[in-house]
C-alpha cells in the first residue's frame, strides 16, 4: 500500500467563480463552484491518480483491499467521508441537511454533518448559519416571499477560520468565500431558498429536519507546538475529526490499523516519505493514508488538513494530554 492521490472532479455551479484557479491550476473553463477531492458517492466516484492502482475507481480499490485500506473499524459498504473545495461568487442556496435517523427513514445511507476551513474571504465576507426566530411558520412564509435572509444569522469569517455545521442547522455559504469542506458521504440537501435560479425547493422535508435551536461552532482550533511543526485540533464529532498541521521542517507519524487518514495540502509543498520511497505533495492535493501503510514522514514547508473517523474517547484523551503538556511547558 502507498499514499493514494486522486484525480480532481470539477463541478459547474451557477453560483461558482474562477477563484479556484489559485488552488487548482488545471481548472477547466467555465464557472466552477466545487471540486470533489475524494468521493465514493454514486454521483461521482474518485479515480486514483498515482501508483499501482492508477486509473482504478476508489470503490473498486475498497473492494480489492478492504481493511488494508480502510482499517478494521471502518465499514466497507459505505465510505464515510467526502472532501471538496467550494468557491462562491454568489450565495449558495439556503439549505439544511438531515440527521442520520431522518436519512435512514428516507432510505438514504446517512445524513450530513459538515465543517468548513476558510481558505480565502474578502473583508466583510460572511456565511449564514442559524436563524433568529424559532417560528417555522414565519420562516416558511419568508422562504416563499423571498425575505428569509432577514431571519438568518450572519457569521463573519476570515482566512483560517473553521465553521462546524451540524445536521439540522439552516445555513448557506455566501459570496466572496473559498473553503475546504469536510463532510459525511452524503449529498442530501433540502433547499429552502435559491434566489430564483429555477431549481426545486424542499420545504416540507427541510422544516421537518430543521433544528431551529441549533448553532454553529466557529473556531481557529486548539493549537499545540512541537519541534518542526504545529498541530491544531479543529473539530471533533462522531462522524469525523479534523486537524491542521503547519509543518516547518518535518513530521513523523504512523498509520492506524483501525482507520484510514486523509490529508489535504492547502499551502506550500514537500513530500511524504514511506517504505524507503516518497510521493511529492503539492498545494491543492488530497491523498489517502491506508490503514496498513506503517510509518511515514512529511518533509517540507506546508499546511495540511488531516481528516479521519475518530474513536472519540481516544482523541479526547489526546487533547487533554496536550492541554496538560502545554500547561507544564508554560511554567
Amino acid at each position: 500500500m502507498y499514499p493514494i492521490k486522486f484525480d480532481t472532479i470539477y463541478i459547474s455551479k451557477p453560483w461558482g467563480s474562477r477563484k479556484l484557479r489559485e488552488f487548482k491550476p488545471n481548472l477547466p473553463k467555465g464557472i466552477i463552484g466545487e471540486t470533489w477531492e475524494i468521493s465514493c458517492h454514486p454521483e461521482n466516484v474518485s479515480i486514483i491518480a498515482n501508483g499501482q492502482f492508477k486509473g482504478m475507481k476508489l470503490t473498486d480499490l475498497i473492494e480489492l483491499e478492504g481493511q488494508k485500506l480502510l482499517g478494521t473499524k471502518i465499514e466497507s459498504d459505505w465510505f464515510p467521508l467526502m472532501l471538496r473545495y467550494v468557491s462562491a461568487e454568489e450565495k449558495l442556496s439556503i439549505q439544511v441537511h438531515p440527521t442520520d435517523e431522518f436519512a435512514h427513514e428516507k432510505k438514504e445511507p446517512m445524513g450530513k454533518v459538515e465543517a468548513w476551513y476558510i481558505l480565502d474571504a474578502k473583508e466583510g465576507a460572511f456565511l449564514y448559519a442559524g436563524v433568529q426566530t424559532g417560528d417555522k411558520t414565519v420562516l416558511k412564509r419568508a422562504a416563499l416571499n423571498g425575505t428569509i435572509e432577514n431571519y438568518l444569522k450572519k457569521v463573519y469569517v476570515e482566512k483560517g477560520d473553521v465553521v462546524f455545521i451540524p445536521s439540522g442547522l439552516i445555513h448557506a455559504i455566501c459570496e466572496d468565500v473559498t473553503l475546504v469542506e469536510l463532510c459525511c458521504n452524503s449529498n442530501t440537501t433540502y433547499r429552502i431558498y435559491d434566489y430564483s435560479r429555477g431549481r426545486g425547493l424542499d420545504l416540507e422535508y427541510a422544516f421537518q429536519v430543521a433544528d431551529l435551536k441549533s448553532t454553529e461552532l466557529i473556531t481557529k482550533g486548539l493549537e499545540t507546538k512541537r519541534q518542526g511543526y504545529t498541530k491544531s485540533y479543529l473539530c471533533l464529532d462522531k462522524h469525523f475529526a479534523w486537524e491542521n498541521y503547519t509543518i516547518e521542517q518535518s513530521l513523523r507519524e504512523k498509520s492506524d490499523p483501525e482507520r484510514f487518514y486523509l490529508f489535504t495540502c492547502v499551502e506550500g509543498n514537500g513530500r511524504i516519505i514511506y517504505n524507503n520511497t516518497y510521493e511529492s505533495i503539492n498545494s491543492g492535493e488530497t491523498f489517502l493514508i491506508p490503514a496498513q501503510l506503517g510509518e511515514y514522514t512529511f518533509e517540507g514547508r506546508m499546511k495540511v488538513l488531516k481528516s479521519y473517523v475518530p474513536k472519540l474517547d481516544n482523541v479526547r484523551e489526546e487533547i487533554l494530554r496536550e492541554i496538560e503538556y502545554g500547561s507544564q511547558e508554560s511554567k
